[in-house]
């Protein structure tokens, strides 16, 4: 049977032209409600134009002029409450496929709050777990042992793992890939490489490592505001997108908007429009990898199931 993620024949229209294949997935956005609760993170001067709310009604439509069929909500706060909301929406609204959550990794109850959450409305839809390590003092702590003992029950649980860390991290993210083999380690915006400030050896180098281990992943997002946020171009993300293409592979690679964080420096539109420019040079089918496949296998989105084809197997199990 044909792979309707990998299948070109399938591919939708879209502003940019016809690019990959159907559905066509973003595997990386937001949604917040500051006076739901805190989120300390905003009150950064600069992120004054986010402090509102953001929700799935007003994504939809930009969404579906990109030919997005669906999304994977992402976590962004260290709050227990939060993620039984996110499971909530995606219980609620078709167009949220995934939920990427948030608990305690030191707690050594990991296990029982996970598999309090799949008993949750939209439980079904939990795929993966993430931590503000970006936050973290201390460089080495995804090697910390009551993190590790956490990861393995992520791993235990079938689920991915988010990472979303600085370029000085990624050496502690490569250490917990290699001690935990059986876990999918997913990395948000390319680990953040310092496109504004130049030099990006010491990032592409780092990335080459944690791209070696056969259980991690790569998401091609969040760059627009890595770079020069009112000047950015398509070429100062260019050195970026080729450097994770030759690491990870289209097949280890998945597009996510980063919306709505994006619009600090780009629209959603154009956020996808510059990821269409960065894989045009791809077939069809590996643009279909990078605009959904990959992130179907990676999080088992829509009754994909799991899958086996790196150490730690792609794809929610279990579920």
């Amino acid at each position: 049977m044909t792979d309707p993620t990998t299948d070109p024949t399938t591919e939708p229209p879209s502003a940019g032209g016809a690019l990959a294949a159907a559905p066509r997935i973003d595997a990386h956005h937001h949604l917040w409600d500051p006076a739901a609760r805190a989120h300390d993170w905003l009150d950064e001067p600069e992120l004054a134009p986010l402090r509102r709310p953001f929700t799935v009604d007003e994504l939809r439509p930009q969404a579906a002029a990109a030919g997005i069929a669906g999304t994977v909500l992402v976590q962004t706060v260290t709050v227990a409450d939060e993620t039984p909301e996110l499971l909530a929406v995606a219980a609620a609204d078709p167009l949220v496929r995934g939920v990427v959550g948030w608990t305690d990794l030191t707690s050594p109850g990991v296990a029982d709050a996970l598999a309090e959450l799949r008993e949750l409305p939209g439980g079904e839809r939990l795929v993966g777990v993430r931590h503000q390590v970006q936050s973290e003092p201390d460089p080495q702590w995804l090697l910390r042992p009551d993190v590790l003992r956490g990861l393995a029950a992520v791993a235990d649980a079938g689920l991915a793992y988010d990472l979303v860390v600085r370029p000085h991290q990624l050496a502690a993210a490569t250490g917990a890939a290699a001690r935990l083999p059986q876990l999918t380690f997913v990395l948000d915006h390319l680990g953040k490489p310092p496109i504004a400030v130049g030099g990006l050896a010491a990032w592409a180098g780092s990335l080459r490592a944690f791209a070696a281990r056969p259980n991690t992943r790569g998401k091609l997002s969040g760059l627009v505001t890595e770079a020069d946020r009112r000047g950015w171009t398509t070429a100062d993300l260019r050195p970026c997108a080729e450097a994770a293409l030759e690491c990870f592979g289209p097949e280890r690679l998945m597009f996510g908007s980063d919306w709505p964080v994006c619009l600090l420096a780009a629209d959603y539109a154009e956020v996808v429009s510059a990821a269409e420019e960065l894989t045009a040079g791809l077939s069809g089918p590996e643009r279909g990898a990078v605009f959904g496949g990959t992130a179907a296998r990676v999080y088992g989105l829509a009754g994909d199931g799991p899958a086996g084809d790196g150490p730690a197997g792609d794809g929610p199990a279990g579920r």
